[in-house]
């Protein structure tokens, strides 16, 4: 160890260098594949702006699938309940809470009312197509 303390601080400076180089290169890396991966998922979704959506209704579905057989060869229309105090007056919305989604089935003419925090299917009735459900107090249907 006869090297000068000046000749070890210049090593210690070339490595910082380095290391700072390194890493610089690694975020901006690590930056533009980020910057990448964004692009492409924004640019599929402006293809095709419904694809969330539909992807969220086919994991509805799927869950709720493992709960009650559900009809085949149709895709359900799906709402949010937003306001259960405005649906208490019906007799299929008396146990809703926030949160809970409504699937209309419409071909089939049954609707479900699913609880996705306890996995729980609430109520299942048979729907009118003479007269649409009342959907007051629910977000706009997901399709």
């Amino acid at each position: 160890m006869n090297e000068q303390p000046v000749g070890i601080i210049n090593k210690i400076r070339k490595n910082y260098k380095v290391t700072l180089l390194v890493v610089s290169l690694l975020i901006f890396a690590g930056s533009v594949g980020a910057a990448y991966y964004f692009y492409q998922q924004f640019s599929e979704l402006k293809k095709n702006p419904q694809r969330i959506t539909q992807e969220e209704v086919r994991k509805l579905v799927r869950k709720v699938g493992q709960l009650i057989v559900l009809p085949e060869g149709e895709e359900p229309t799906v709402a949010t309940v937003n306001d259960p105090e405005m649906l208490k007056s019906q007799p299929f919305f008396a146990n809703a809470k926030v949160g809970f989604k409504v699937l209309i089935y419409t071909n089939a003419k049954k609707a479900i009312l699913y609880d996705p925090v306890n996995n729980k299917i609430i109520e299942v009735a048979p729907v009118n197509i003479g007269t649409q459900p009342q959907t007051q107090g629910t977000s706009t249907p997901a399709q």
